[in-house]
C-alpha cells in the first residue's frame, strides 16, 4: 500500500483528474468528497464517505457480485480521514460489476456501548440500494450479509410538479405494496410490486382518493424471524423492521434493477403525480432490524452503537419501539441522517409526504424522558427542501407515551388521530353516550387542535388501518383472532371496540349481514363528513376481511393479500364509498373554514341528541368559491330505532334534499339497480322533519323545491 500526504481534499468535482493520485493494493485512489454520505459515482471514479466516532480504522471492502469473499480490501489512510469521517475516491471501477461494504476497527466494550469488530461486515448507512433480498421469501444461506450497490441517479422526471395538494383536500388510502395486488384476482401483470400498483392507477382514480401512502418501503428483510406455523410460512410482511433507510426494497421491484435507483418505485411516483396523487411513505425511524442485544450487528451498531441507539446505564437498550432498540433521535448525529434521508427522498424520488411511525420516538431524550421542545422535530418543521411535503406523526410509541393533540407540531404538523378512531368506533357501535366526542371529532376535534394553537389540518381521521380490524371484521368480530400468528392469541390489541352483530365471524344470517353492511356504510359516510382529512385502509372500500386477525404483520397470504374478487361482490360499498368521497370533493365546507354563509348559519352547528330525538345532527355552513352558498346537513343516528330529526330553515323555495343515506331502501336504489350515484337526482324533503333509519346515516345539502 502506498498512500502520499495530501495537503487538502478533493472538495471539488473540477478537475478530478488533473489530482495526485496514491494506490492501495492496486486501486488508484484518492481522498474524496467528505461533504457528500454513501458512496457517489462521477464519471470516472466512485467516492465513498463513511463516518465513525469511535472507530480506530475502516476499510473499504469490494465484492464480485453476488459474491461472500470480497476482491479487494482498500483500508483508509489517516490522511483519508478527516475529523470522524473516512473519505476516499476509487477510479475505474464499473458500478454494474461489484458491491461494496465496510469493516471498521475499534474496541469491544458492550458494557460502555461500544460493539466494535472485524467479524462484522458493515452495510454502508447511507447506501443506496441493498443485495441479497430481490427475491421476495428467499432465505440467505447462512453467514449471509448485507451488502451495498453504486447507483446511478439519472431518471427523467419530465416537467410535470408534484401535486401539492392542500391538506384539507387530501383522501388518504392506505396500502402495503404487496399485499394491494399480490391475490391472482388483481389481474395485474406484475403482482406485489411497485409495477402492479402502477397499473392499478385507473382504478384509484375512479374511487376518488388522491394520496396513497405507502406502508414500509424502505429496504427490510422479510425472512426475518420467518418460522412455519400449522404449516403456514410467517414472514416479517409488513415491514416495519428497516434494514436500510435509504433504499427501496429490492423485493418490491418486478426486475432487478442493479445500477439504476429505485426506478420503478419512480416510475410509479411519477405516475401517480401525473394523474393528480400524491405518495407518501411510512416511515419508520425509531427502531432498526438490529434489535437488541442478541440482535444482528450489521450497520449502526458497527459504526457507532452508542450514539445511533438510546442505551441504558449498562449499555442494554431501552425498547420504547417494542422491536428491541431505540433509534437515538436526541444525537445531532442521527439528527442529521434522518434530516438528509428525508431531503433524499424527498429531492430524488419526488416522495409528497410522510407519515412517521411511533413519532414520539423522535422527541424522547437520549435517557428516554420526553422533550419540551425536540429538536429532531424543529428541524424537520423548519427545513426549507421539506417545505412542501406533508409530515404526520403516529402520536404516540410502544413506552407508553401518547401525545395525541398534544404533539410538538409548531403548526406544520398532521397527527394520526387515534381519539377520533377510537370515539367513533365506540358512538357509531351504539354508545350514546358518546355523542357530544363524536361531534368534536367530526368537527375537526376542536378540543384537541384548538385554532390558536394548530390548524385545522391537524387531525387526519381515521377509523381503520393496517393496525387493528378492517371495517368488515370490525362488525364481524367481538375479539381478535390471531391464533394463525403462532402466539396463542395474545399479540395485537386487545380495545378493539368492535362489535359482531350478534354472531362472531362469517354468518349465512341475512338480517346480521344487511346490518353489517349498513354500519360499514355509515363509517364511510361519518369519515367522508368529517373536518380533517380522512384516510382509509386499502380494501374497506369493497369490504375487504382478514379473518378478525388484528395483527397481519406476519401473514404474508390470504389473510393480508386484497382479494379483488370482493370488489365485484360488494359492488354496493365500492359504489358507496365513491359517492361519499365526491360529496367530499364537492363541498368545501367538508373539508375547511370557508367564508361564513348568507343565511347567519354558524361554520359548524352541532346539534346533540336531546329528549326528541337520539341522532346526533351537524350542519356545514360556508360559501363555495364562486359565492353560493355552501350548506351539507349530516344526520348520525346509530340507535336502533327510528329517529325524528328537526331539519334547519332554509330560505323560502329551497328544501333539504337527500345526497346519501345508508339505509337499505333509498341505497339499493341509487346504488343497484343501474342508476350510479354521481347522476342521480337527490329526493327532495319537503317537510320540516325528517325520519333516520335505526343505525343509519344521512347526508342533505339545499335545493330548489
Amino acid at each position: 500500500m502506498s498512500a502520499k500526504k495530501h495537503t487538502s481534499s478533493a472538495n471539488s468535482l473540477t478537475n478530478i483528474n488533473l489530482l495526485p493520485l496514491d494506490n492501495i493494493n492496486g486501486f488508484d485512489v484518492r481522498p474524496g468528497i467528505y461533504e457528500i454520505n454513501g458512496a457517489t459515482v462521477f464519471s470516472n471514479c466512485v467516492n465513498f464517505t463513511i463516518r465513525s466516532k469511535g472507530a480506530t480504522g475502516m476499510e473499504l471492502l469490494l465484492f464480485h457480485r453476488t459474491e461472500r469473499n470480497p476482491y479487494a480490501v482498500l483500508p483508509f489512510p489517516d490522511s483519508y480521514r478527516i475529523g470522524n469521517v473516512y473519505s476516499m475516491m476509487v477510479f475505474d471501477l464499473d458500478i454494474e460489476e461489484f458491491e461494496y461494504a465496510y469493516r471498521a476497527d475499534g474496541p469491544w466494550d458492550p458494557e460502555n456501548g461500544l460493539r466494535f469488530s472485524r467479524k462484522n461486515i458493515l452495510l454502508d448507512i447511507y447506501a443506496r440500494a441493498v443485495t441479497g433480498q430481490s427475491v421476495w421469501g428467499t432465505l440467505n444461506p447462512p453467514g449471509s450479509f448485507y451488502k451495498a450497490r453504486v447507483v446511478r441517479n439519472n431518471f427523467d422526471w419530465g416537467l410535470q410538479a408534484n401535486p401539492r395538494i392542500p391538506m384539507e383536500d387530501l383522501v388518504i388510502y392506505e396500502l402495503h405494496v404487496r399485499g394491494f395486488t399480490r391475490h391472482p384476482s388483481s389481474g395485474v401483470a406484475c403482482p406485489g410490486t411497485f409495477a402492479g400498483l402502477k397499473e392499478k392507477i385507473p382504478y384509484l382514480l375512479d374511487l376518488g382518493v388522491n394520496a396513497v401512502e405507502l406502508m414500509p418501503i424502505f429496504e427490510f428483510d422479510e425472512m426475518k424471524d420467518a418460522r412455519v406455523v400449522d404449516g403456514q410460512t410467517l414472514l416479517d410482511y409488513w415491514g416495519y423492521n428497516p434494514v436500510s433507510f435509504f433504499s427501496p426494497n429490492t423485493s418490491y421491484s418486478s426486475s432487478l434493477e442493479y445500477n439504476r435507483e429505485g426506478t420503478e418505485l419512480k416510475e410509479l411516483i411519477r405516475e401517480l403525480n401525473n394523474h393528480g396523487i400524491e405518495c407518501f411513505l411510512d416511515v419508520v425511524f425509531n427502531h432498526t432490524a438490529e434489535g437488541d442485544s442478541n440482535g444482528p450487528c450489521f450497520s449502526l451498531k458497527g459504526f457507532d452503537n452508542n450514539i445511533y441507539y438510546m442505551l441504558t446505564p449498562d449499555g442494554s437498550y431501552y425498547n420504547f419501539s417494542g422491536c428491541g432498540n431505540t433509534v437515538n433521535c436526541s444525537h445531532p448525529m442521527v439528527q442529521q441522517l434522518i434530516l438528509e434521508c428525508l431531503r433524499y427522498w424527498t429531492t430524488a424520488y419526488h416522495v409528497d409526504g410522510f407519515r412517521f411511525d411511533l413519532a414520539s420516538i423522535l422527541g424522547r431524550n437520549q435517557d428516554g424522558t420526553p422533550l419540551k421542545d425536540p429538536p429532531m422535530l424543529q428541524q424537520l418543521t423548519c427545513d426549507p427542501i421539506l417545505a412542501d411535503v406533508k409530515l404526520i406523526a403516529e402520536a404516540w410509541d410502544a413506552g407508553g407515551l401518547y401525545q395525541v393533540g398534544t404533539f410538538p407540531a409548531w403548526n406544520r404538523w398532521a397527527e394520526w388521530n387515534g381519539r377520533y378512531r377510537d370515539d367513533m368506533r365506540d358512538y357509531l357501535r351504539g354508545n350514546l353516550s358518546l355523542s357530544r366526542a363524536a361531534g368534536d371529532r367530526m368537527a375537526g376535534s376542536p378540543d384537541l387542535y384548538a385554532e390558536d394553537m394548530r390548524d385545522q389540518n391537524a387531525s387526519v381521521n381515521f377509523l381503520n388501518c393496517h393496525d387493528g380490524f378492517t371495517l368488515w371484521d370490525l362488525y364481524s368480530y367481538n375479539h381478535k383472532h390471531n391464533e394463525g400468528n403462532g402466539w396463542n392469541n395474545t399479540d395485537g390489541s386487545n380495545d378493539n371496540r368492535s362489535w359482531n352483530c350478534g354472531v362472531e365471524g362469517p354468518t349465512d344470517d341475512p338480517e346480521i349481514n344487511a346490518l353489517r353492511r349498513r354500519l360499514c356504510r355509515n363509517a364511510m359516510a361519518v369519515l367522508m363528513t368529517s373536518r380533517g382529512t380522512p384516510m382509509f385502509l386499502a380494501g374497506d372500500e369493497f369490504l375487504n376481511s382478514q379473518g378478525g386477525n388484528n395483527n397481519g404483520y406476519c401473514q404474508d397470504n390470504e389473510i393480508s393479500w386484497l382479494n379483488w374478487e370482493d370488489l365485484e361482490r360488494n359492488q354496493d360499498q365500492y359504489r358507496f364509498t365513491r359517492h361519499m368521497i365526491r360529496i367530499r370533493k364537492a363541498h368545501p365546507v367538508l373539508r375547511k373554514k370557508t367564508k361564513p354563509c348568507s343565511m347567519g348559519f354558524a361554520d359548524i352547528n352541532v346539534y346533540e341528541p336531546e329528549e326528541s330525538t337520539r341522532a346526533l345532527r351537524i350542519l356545514y355552513a360556508g360559501k363555495f368559491e364562486d359565492g353560493g352558498d355552501d350548506l351539507v346537513f349530516v344526520v348520525v343516528n346509530p340507535y336502533w330505532e327510528e329517529q325524528a330529526c328537526l331539519l334547519p330553515p332554509l330560505p323560502e323555495g329551497l328544501c333539504w334534499r337527500v345526497e346519501a343515506n345508508t339505509q337499505e331502501g333509498w341505497y339499493l336504489q341509487k346504488c343497484i339497480y343501474g342508476r350510479d350515484m354521481p347522476d342521480h337526482q337527490p329526493a327532495p324533503v319537503r317537510e320540516p322533519v325528517v325520519n333516520a333509519a335505526p343505525r343509519s346515516v344521512m347526508v342533505l345539502t339545499p335545493g330548489k323545491m
